[in-house]
């Protein structure tokens, strides 16, 4: 994994924090880490993206961040967890796997048009 990509997993770790605050915020204070999470989350994944293919890191952005929360919710807040649950989020982050491995680590040269 090179660094690009450690920031696309950087930018899923934040899209996590931000989404739990959205829903679970109720000071100032948790708002303020709130919106410095989207900040820092969408600074990594813009800068990422400039990079490496921009539809990849957006996929694996979203399915990183969509199993995190899912998880966190289970873990945090005792959200109900099944089976079909559980394996539906392994088989989201076995796409988001795949899609990393097939993706080229850097993006393609933009022609001049």
């Amino acid at each position: 994994m090179n660094f690009q990509w450690g920031k696309v997993l950087i930018a899923a770790l934040f899209e996590v924090a931000w989404v739990v605050g959205l829903k679970h915020a109720d000071s100032l204070g948790e708002w303020l880490i709130t919106v410095v999470a989207i900040g820092v989350s969408f600074t990594l994944l813009i800068d990422a993206g400039n990079k490496l293919p921009v539809g990849t890191v957006y996929a694996v952005f979203v399915g990183l961040g969509t199993a995190g929360t899912v998880l966190s919710e289970i873990v945090l807040f005792n959200e109900p967890v099944s089976a079909a649950k559980l394996v539906l989020v392994g088989i989201l982050l076995l796409g988001v796997i795949g899609l990393k491995l097939v993706t080229p680590d850097s993006a393609p040269e933009r022609s001049e048009a």
